[in-house]
């Protein structure tokens, strides 16, 4: 366990953000454990327990928007020379085409993540989104 460690662990939550943002999936998907369990219950996309599960949910939810993902002010605790946690501060805006029941969201509260360190590098293990705020329009 090493400052290496931490840095690629915020590197790897960079890229989670880029390919959300870019629309880049199969990127998205190698961010995460093939067995990861993700909690966007405040979202309204309950609990998946796969990639394979997660992924397409994603996509047919923001697929079609502009997004806009910053995380922020990481706090990342290696727990073992193989496993990790962190929590991340989260803002994000969205904007779908016209037709969809919702036009704008900006939102603002935290990931609260568990990694795991494979023979490819780290990647996410677990994932809960939490809210503080949201604006929907």
């Amino acid at each position: 366990m090493t400052a290496d460690d931490v840095e690629a662990i915020k590197q790897l939550k960079a890229r989670y953000f880029r390919m959300m943002d870019t629309k880049d999936w199969n990127g998205f998907a190698a961010v995460f454990c093939d067995d990861v369990v993700v909690d966007v219950t405040e979202d309204g996309g309950g609990v998946t327990h796969s990639a394979a599960e997660f992924v397409p949910r994603v996509r047919a939810a923001v697929g079609d928007a502009i997004t806009v993902h910053h995380g922020h002010m990481p706090e990342i605790t290696l727990t073992s020379s193989t496993t990790a946690t962190g929590v991340w501060a989260l803002e994000d805006e969205l904007w779908w085409p016209p037709g969809n029941r919702v036009s704008h969201m900006h939102g603002f509260g935290h990931y609260h993540e568990t990694y795991s360190k494979t023979p490819d590098g780290w990647r996410i293990k677990s994932m809960t989104l939490t809210r503080l705020h949201r604006i929907v329009e």
